[in-house]
């Protein structure tokens, strides 16, 4: 009964191509993703998805929620859609909503025997901003049992883990004075600085191997005739398998700006930035997708990502079990985030890579309905490594 899947999606294809292509040819930025919500939850209600709007305290965030019969499993489809200032869809966005359509639009066809639900999410800002963190802590993402995910990419493989991210900007305060003439009267908001600086530099010795430290000057005070009364660093805090752990290395971070200004004589101000938790990956969930992108001949299969960035796509899977298949839609040097791919984005790899996600996804949405031992499965596999990470 797959292969009547693939044959829907092939019917399908064309039409939710073309709706990446508009979607990529509007490029819209964070929070700023109207024309984008407009097109995905019209043609959302025309396949008998209920639409609400505004979801999470978001303007351009939605959910669509279809239910056949009582009861199943519920699946959740999440979609970005934001784009890259000056550089239009440089991360391949605008395909993500239409893939998953293509998915939905084929099991809504093909699955009538069987109870489901499919929950579609549109989630904005993942560029500028957690804000799928947002929209869980107002009440999202609570009414799925899965999340799944697609971006384009080099090859086809799923992630097993991402960076948490805790980020902070600090502000040290002196005393101006004249280095020359008066420089007892002085007390340098640089040197704390420099000091914090070097405070990263020996704590980097002693953190986990999947911990890194950085930081930049953005404003060293005056010129050096002069003793700085401010100065202004910008600090980063990662992780790659335990956002509990960051979370000690930021106490002993405070402790580190803490002690640089008790060195100097200065005080300071923290400026606390984004935070992003690790992803929680779900193993036997990955397997499935993968095991279906193989049985459609997805190209270039890659081993699971295991060095990865840092996404909000990880505020869902701090609490539900979930993936995101990265399918190749360009060749190896292009990189995301580069004219080169946000050029990719209406060709025809885009719309193959459009397809055959969509086809393993389809997949695995069918498992999950169709194989009452799935999605026991994956949750005895995710929640012990949920909880080992609390």
């Amino acid at each position: 009964m797959k292969k009547a899947l693939l044959t829907k999606i092939e019917e399908l294809a064309p039409g939710l191509c073309d709706l990446s292509d508009h979607i990529w040819s509007h490029p819209e930025l964070g929070f700023q993703e109207h024309e984008a919500c407009r097109v995905l939850t019209e043609r959302l209600k025309a396949d008998g998805f209920t639409i609400e709007m505004g979801v999470g305290g978001l303007e351009t965030a939605f959910r669509a929620t279809y239910q056949h019969g009582e009861g199943g499993p519920s699946i959740g489809l999440l979609a970005e859609y934001d784009a890259l200032a000056g550089m239009g869809h440089g991360c391949g966005h605008h395909m993500q909503g239409p893939t998953l359509l293509l998915c939905a639009e084929a099991i809504q066809a093909l699955v009538t025997d069987k109870p489901y639900r499919l929950v579609f999410y549109g989630t904005p800002a993942e560029e500028i901003a957690p804000a799928k963190q947002t929209m869980w802590d107002n009440g999202c993402f609570r009414d799925i049992d899965v999340a799944l995910m697609t971006h384009g990419s080099v090859n086809t493989a799923c992630d097993e883990s991402s960076l948490a991210s805790m980020n902070y900007t600090v502000t040290f305060h002196g005393t101006a004075a004249h280095p020359g003439l008066f420089p007892e009267r002085g007390r340098s908001a640089f040197g704390a600085l420099q000091l914090a600086f070097h405070g990263m530099d020996l704590m980097r010795a002693h953190v986990t191997d999947d911990t890194r430290l950085h930081y930049s000057c953005l404003d060293g005070g005056t010129p050096p005739n002069g003793i700085p009364a401010e100065a202004t660093g910008k600090f980063l805090l990662r992780c790659r398998n335990s956002f509990t752990y960051l979370k000690e290395v930021r106490e002993r971070f405070y402790k580190i700006i803490e002690g640089a200004a008790l060195m100097t004589g200065t005080t300071y101000d923290i400026d606390d930035g984004m935070i992003w938790p690790n992803k929680i990956p779900a193993l036997v969930l990955n397997k499935n997708v993968m095991e279906n992108a193989a049985a459609v001949d997805c190209p270039e299969i890659a081993p699971p990502r295991v060095r990865t960035g840092t996404t909000d796509f990880a505020a869902v899977l701090q609490h539900v079990p979930g993936t995101c298949l990265r399918i190749k839609m360009v060749d190896a040097p292009i990189t995301s985030h580069t004219p080169e791919f946000t050029a990719a984005g209406n060709t025809a790899g885009c719309h193959t890579a459009i397809r055959k996600a969509a086809e393993a996804l389809a997949g695995t949405c069918w498992d999950l309905i169709h194989d009452p031992e799935l999605l026991p499965a994956i949750q005895a596999d995710y929640y012990p490594r949920q909880k080992a990470q609390q």
